[in-house]
């Protein structure tokens, strides 16, 4: 039995052929001039969830500001606190690198 997962999930680009999950390996979120400088509030504190689903509309795609801002979050939810800035890709950029 194959994994299969969708393209919006952090494991899509895992090996998925062994039926086992593998070591998971992020997909590049690549940044831009445009991209947004967001200052956290608190009510997206620990809820990566909730920030993307409000930005994407996708609860899936709460992976992304950790790729696009690894030198500010480590864990994607407990570095997502009140106050800290991170960089929020564009929709059209999310598309583009998920194949979307």
């Amino acid at each position: 039995m194959t994994a299969h997962y969708s393209s919006n999930s952090p494991y899509y680009t895992t090996d998925q052929s062994s039926g086992y999950l593998a070591t998971l390996s992020y997909r590049s979120i690549p940044s831009y001039a445009d991209d947004i400088l967001y200052t956290v509030d608190q009510t997206y504190q620990h809820r990566p969830d909730l920030l993307a689903y409000n930005l994407y509309g996708d609860v899936d795609l709460w992976w992304v500001f950790a790729v696009r801002n690894p030198n500010v979050i480590q864990d994607p939810v407990y570095d997502l606190v009140a106050g800290v800035q991170i960089y929020l890709p564009k929709q059209s950029t999310l598309n583009s690198a998920l194949g979307g």
